[in-house]
This record gives C-alpha cells, structure tokens and sequence, in this order.
C-alpha cells in the first residue's frame, strides 16, 4: 500500500476517533431530559440550548460525512476494492460486514438534511429528525469502529 494512502488513513482514525468523542459529549448535553416538542420550540428563546443542538447536529452531521464520504473510501482503497458512488461504497461495507445496513444509512442521510434545513419553520420535523438522528447515533459510531478497527486488525497504518 503506498505512502500516501498510509497517512491518510492513520490522519483519518485520528480525526473520526475525535468526532466520535466531540458527538458524544453533544449527545449527552442535548438528550440527558427527554427532546419534546416544546422543548424543541423553546430553542428559539432558549440560546444555551439552542447551541448544544446546533452542535449535536453539525457533529452528528460531520461524522457523517466523515466516514460516508472520506473514511470509507479511503478504507476500501486500501483493501483493494473499486470505489464509486457512495451508495455503491456502502453496498461494499455492507457486504464486508462493516455495515448493518446500506439502505440505512442512506435514512440517515436524509436526517442530516432535515435536521439543517427544517431547522427554523417545522419544529415537529426537527424534533423527529433530532430523535431519529439520536437512535441512529449508534450505528454511525458503529460503521466508523468497525473500519478503525478492521485497520488496526489489518495492520493497514502501521
């Protein structure tokens, strides 16, 4: 495996290792009391709280990314497999047991975009993505240790 490939997956296991911590500490901030509705409406008045959302949501959102889109075909490379379209990647880590489910993840997905732009005017909607993405915590974190640790398992970055 070449030089390149080397470091950047050893820069990724750092950066997604950190991500992982940072998304959980927002998760405990802003589901430590149950995410109702009217809780949810409050952020509009309720500044402290409305940023540890918008912190759950942007680091929920950039693990995401992280491991969707850079991670995981930084992974595949290294195992010598073809990478293309992110569903076709997916599919790829499903198969290779990394992954519970590709059709999931791409439910997750659709999260992260309602999470964003439905921020201001559906307040249900944002209280159900927030709940969704909460329950979904898991497997993101999941499909990210199992790609970290199927290269510390492969010795792929020492």
């Amino acid at each position: 495996m070449n030089k390149n490939l080397v470091e950047r997956l050893a820069f990724l296991q750092r950066v997604v290792t950190k991500e992982i911590k940072h998304l959980n500490y927002s998760s405990m901030q802003v589901f430590k009391e149950p995410l109702t509705i009217e809780r949810v409406a409050s952020l509009a008045t309720d500044e402290d709280q409305a940023e540890k959302v918008e912190a759950f949501t942007s680091r929920f959102s950039r693990l995401q990314d992280t491991v969707g889109d850079k991670l995981l075909p930084t992974w595949l490379n290294a195992l010598g497999e073809q990478t293309g379209a992110a569903i076709d990647n997916l599919d790829k880590a499903e198969k290779l047991g990394a992954l519970a489910s590709a059709d999931q993840w791409l439910e997750i997905r659709q999260l992260r975009n309602q999470m964003i732009h439905e921020y201001i005017e559906a307040i249900e909607v944002l209280t159900n993505a927030l709940q969704a993405a909460h329950g979904y915590q898991q497997e993101l974190i999941n499909l990210a240790q199992a790609i970290l640790d199927d290269v510390n398992n492969r010795n792929l970055i020492n």
